[in-house]
C-alpha cells in the first residue's frame, strides 16, 4: 500500500507546477566582464539616443552600435502599426530606423522584456529566431529577422523603464 501512494507523489513533485521556474539569469556574475561575440562587441560602448514619437521622426541607428534608447511614455508614439503587445499607458517606447545594406540574417538585441515589431513599410517583418543573451552581460533577449536591403522600422513598445539598451546586428554566417 505505501508504494502505490509514494508512485503519484513521485509523479507530483516532478511537474512542471511542483519544480521552481529556472530564471536565465545565473547566480552569480564574475567580477571580470564576460566577452561578448564579435558581432556584440558594440553593447559594451553604449550611446545614448533618443527615440522617434512618430514614423517621420524615427531615429536613425547604425548597425553593431550599442544604445540606451531614450523612450517616450507610450501615448505619445503614434507607431506605424499598432504593436502586437502594446504593454499599458505607464509603459514606454518609441521609433527608430535601420539600414540593411545586403540580405541576410539580422539580431535586435534587448536589455529588457520590451516589445519589438521591425517593419518593411507597414510590412511586419517575421521573426526566425528568439534567444536570451549571453549570461552576464546585460543582454535580455535577442530576436532575428532575414531581412533584405532596404530600410525598415523598429517598433518599440510596453518597456518598463524610459530607457532600454539596444543593439542591432548582423548575423555572421555559419
Amino acid at each position: 500500500m505505501p508504494a502505490i501512494i509514494l508512485i503519484p507523489l513521485l509523479f507530483l513533485a516532478a511537474s512542471p507546477q511542483a519544480t521552481p521556474e529556472m530564471d536565465h539569469a545565473p547566480d552569480a556574475c564574475p567580477a571580470k566582464a564576460v566577452p561578448l561575440p564579435a558581432e556584440l562587441e558594440g553593447w559594451t560602448r553604449r550611446r545614448p539616443v533618443r527615440a522617434g514619437a512618430r514614423v517621420k521622426a524615427a531615429t536613425t541607428l547604425p548597425l553593431g552600435a550599442g544604445i540606451t534608447a531614450m523612450l517616450l511614455p507610450m501615448p505619445a508614439v503614434t507607431y506605424a502599426v499598432r504593436p502586437e503587445k502594446p504593454g499599458t499607458p505607464a509603459n514606454s517606447g518609441g521609433m527608430f530606423a535601420f539600414n540593411v545594406p545586403a540580405s541576410g540574417r539580422y539580431r535586435v538585441a534587448l536589455g529588457a522584456a520590451a516589445w519589438i515589431d521591425v517593419l518593411s513599410g507597414s510590412s511586419p517583418a517575421t521573426s526566425v529566431a528568439h534567444s536570451h543573451g549571453p549570461d552576464c552581460t546585460g543582454i535580455r533577449k535577442m530576436v532575428d529577422f532575414d531581412l533584405k536591403p532596404g530600410r525598415y522600422l523598429l517598433q518599440v513598445a510596453g518597456n518598463a523603464s524610459p530607457t532600454l539598451s539596444l543593439m542591432i546586428v548582423r548575423v555572421p554566417s555559419t
